[in-house]
């Protein structure tokens, strides 16, 4: 077990996002080296922060729109955001109900402190074959009031967590990529202990889930939220003790390191592979799809546009370039490639 840093944790996440941003666009940009390399975007939030967004789109091009781009990815984005400032009424009303573990003051007035750190990812593989994949890595705080601080002291600590997870949303199903992916996640957990992947499992088979489509948007991977020194419920009937922050920030650090050893052995034997207009065609309404999700369901991006300051550009990063939403379309029927997809979306497999 890594050796338990005296840095404050504000800083221990900073300093690993930063270095791990790093190597995952680095690893992107190493696996095709002929295409453009990732955008890299610092920027300032006025009421206090900062973050840098790294993202891979090709310029618009005016030339005949017969020739095809040829780059692995077709849209994809690697953000950190290291922001502080004042939470509104309004957003701890929304978090209050997305994390009933949390012991969150009863609507105070003028808000509250918070501090938040975190990674984000999506990457939208240009070939159908490839799967799009979504990683979170975060850390929050929230803190008393400035003037319910004692003279010369600390603002004390209210709430803390970490958060996060990986998940896979393939338009076309192998199930060598599924079980290559959930076997490093399993054995990047197991680390940890034995009760950790099957708890975290389900939760991202039930979090990533869009309700008026009675379908999950991939095919699963891990997802924990609201993670701090108590038992959190999730993991209350297998959890022997509570784990220590320093123990929550190796966990993350883990998971965090995991993500290319998962993905990049899956997108390096699918991006070449020939398709047809069909199968273009249905990437892009799974795309439709995964819009859906992120616009109507998730509650991170609900909350990110409610925070005053807020980066839409950063928050909406996550959508792919195109998308599509046909009427009742014929595709996913029973007993085609597409349908076989559709099989394990309306019901979540075991795949390790």
């Amino acid at each position: 077990m890594a050796e338990t840093s005296t840095k404050p944790m504000r800083q221990q996440v900073e300093e690993y996002i930063l270095k791990l941003q790093d190597e995952i666009v680095l690893g992107f940009e190493a696996l095709d080296p002929n295409s453009p390399p990732f955008l890299r975007d610092s920027w300032l939030r006025p009421q206090g922060g900062s973050g840098q967004s790294c993202v891979f789109a090709l310029p618009a091009s005016s030339d005949d729109p017969s020739v095809q781009p040829t780059s692995i990815l077709e849209k994809a984005g690697v953000n950190i955001s290291l922001v502080h400032g004042t939470l509104p009424p309004a957003a701890i009303k929304q978090m209050r109900a997305d994390h009933t573990s949390m012991p969150l003051p009863e609507d105070p007035p003028g808000g509250l402190p918070f501090f938040a750190a975190g990674l984000s990812l999506v990457v939208h593989p240009r070939n159908p074959n490839a799967p799009t994949i979504h990683a979170n890595y975060r850390y929050f705080e929230i803190t008393e009031p400035a003037d319910s601080v004692e003279k010369g002291g600390e603002p004390k600590l209210l709430a803390w967590w970490f958060g996060g997870g990986s998940d896979l949303t393939p338009s076309y199903l192998f199930e060598e990529d599924a079980v290559h992916f959930h076997t490093v996640l399993k054995n990047a957990c197991d680390s940890h202990g034995s009760v950790l992947f099957p708890a975290l499992k389900k939760w991202c088979d039930e979090y990533f889930y869009i309700p008026h489509r009675a379908e999950c948007r991939g095919i699963g991977g891990i997802f924990f939220d609201d993670l701090n020194e108590g038992k959190h419920l999730r993991l209350a009937d297998t959890e022997t003790r509570p784990r220590t922050p320093a123990e929550n920030f190796q966990l993350m650090q883990t998971l965090g390191n995991a993500f290319l050893p998962s993905y990049l052995p899956i997108l390096t034997r699918r991006h070449a592979m020939p398709y047809t207009p069909l199968q273009r065609r249905w990437q892009l309404v799974r795309r439709g799809r995964y819009v859906e999700f992120n616009l109507v369901v998730d509650r991170g991006t609900k909350f990110g546009l409610m925070t005053p300051g807020a980066r839409i550009e950063s928050i909406l990063m996550s959508l792919p370039e195109t998308a599509r939403w046909e009427y009742m379309t014929e595709l996913g029927a029973e007993g085609t490639d597409e349908g076989k997809l559709m099989e394990v979306l309306k019901k979540p497999k075991e795949w390790v």
